[in-house]
């Protein structure tokens, strides 16, 4: 099975680029579907039984410090309440410019270790090595190792996408940079039978 706490080795490149909305909360959607409708710090998701108002639309750079970006598209990112709270207004690397994946990594005993000194801020800043975590960490690896071997279908559920997946194509944002991404976006994927049941 392969690991769903496993970090991407590249930097995220955006698909999306909506622009001109006046409130942040309008690019939920949009960063739902960017984000693969997990958090980008902990790699939690949406259907391990967790309530939409535990997610945010979080800034990398934070709004006291950097007032002018707290519109733009490109530092806004997905995010769990608790990776939020944790890194309140600390600095995190930027995920387009820095692969998490080049910083940590995820054992099947569910604990998170650092490649280097980046990756040791990166844990620290988020709490990612916390015991509350780590105990999460190492229960959906045991449930979706068992689930894949005696019960593939609830292992197909929960390793799929949510149900919920919004339309891009029906959010025209007042500007967007990359409007072929809309087209692009889970929901048409699913529709077009292009969508993975399975995802990394």
């Amino acid at each position: 099975m392969s690991n769903p706490f496993s970090y991407p080795t590249t930097p995220h490149v955006r698909k999306h680029g909506p622009a001109g909305y006046r409130e942040w909360e309008n690019y939920r959607p949009w960063l739902r579907d960017e984000f693969d409708f997990r958090c980008v710090y902990c790699l939690c998701r949406e259907k391990w039984g967790r309530r939409r108002s535990s997610w945010v639309v979080e800034h990398l750079v934070p709004r006291e410090k950097a007032q002018h970006l707290a519109l733009e598209y490109s530092n806004l990112v997905y995010a769990c309440s608790s990776c939020n709270s944790a890194k309140s207004a600390k600095w995190v690397p930027d995920p387009c410019q820095h692969a998490y994946g080049q910083l940590v990594y995820v054992t099947n005993d569910g604990k998170i270790h650092a490649k280097n000194a980046d990756g040791r801020k990166f844990i620290r800043t988020l709490a990612l090595d916390e015991d509350d975590l780590t105990n999460y960490r190492e229960m959906w690896l045991h449930i979706l190792q068992s689930w894949k071997k005696h019960e593939p279908e609830r292992y197909r559920q929960c390793m799929s996408f949510p149900d919920n997946l919004p339309d891009l194509t029906q959010k025209i944002p007042p500007n967007n940079t990359k409007p072929e991404g809309a087209n692009n976006c889970c929901y048409q994927q699913r529709k077009q039978n292009k969508l993975p049941e399975i995802y990394g």
